[in-house]
């Protein structure tokens, strides 16, 4: 099979950014997220800084820690990421901080809808067994049918996973028949 010239660039493209190496444990991920019972945990692409203000505001994003340009060009690649693995559109849920959402749409997957259970409790870790609770329900009863996409905050992706994630990094879930979830891999984005 002959590969046009503007395919290898691409692919040696996605080489660099997510490096070559793992190629063949991306693809079995991949395959796996469009598989059903399987869907993907996003920590939101860069935000520079630690937490948010104090007049921190989930209405008003001009009061929250937001993406940086880097962030937008990460979120951007990631959204290219899954197209170029055959994922044109996904169910998008994500948390109502605006970084999440625009993360979530930079993907060009589809619309977002928000999920409060992803919301983060960094500021108020006394919320975290229940904001956990409440996203594990969800997974529970979700269809997982399609490719499924949640965007979310590094402690709530540690208290469901365990897994500390860098921004933008992918982690891969298995949903398994019993309700309780496997991770089964990772893809990190940042170069």
């Amino acid at each position: 099979m002959r590969i046009k010239k503007p395919s290898l660039i691409f692919f040696l493209s996605v080489c660099f950014l997510f490096g070559c190496h793992s190629i063949g444990y991306a693809d079995t991920l991949w395959s796996k997220l469009k598989s059903g019972d399987h869907f993907v945990l996003i920590r939101h692409a860069l935000a520079p800084g630690y937490s948010d203000p104090a007049n921190f505001d989930v209405e008003d994003c001009k009061t929250q820690r937001n993406l940086s340009d880097e962030g937008r060009q990460q979120a951007k690649s990631i959204g290219r990421l899954f197209h170029s693995n055959r994922i044109n559109t996904a169910i998008l849920l994500s948390s109502q901080w605006c970084r999440c959402l625009e993360t979530s749409r930079l993907f060009n997957l589809g619309k977002v809808a928000e999920l409060p259970a992803l919301n983060s409790f960094f500021e108020n870790p006394d919320r975290e067994l229940i904001q956990t609770k409440a996203l594990l329900e969800w997974v529970r009863s979700a269809p997982l049918k399609k490719p499924t996409v949640l965007v979310s905050h590094q402690v709530n992706i540690v208290a469901l996973t365990e897994v500390s994630p860098e921004s933008g990094e992918i982690i891969f879930v298995r949903r398994l028949v019993d309700g309780s979830l496997s991770v089964i891999g990772s893809i990190q984005t940042l170069e």
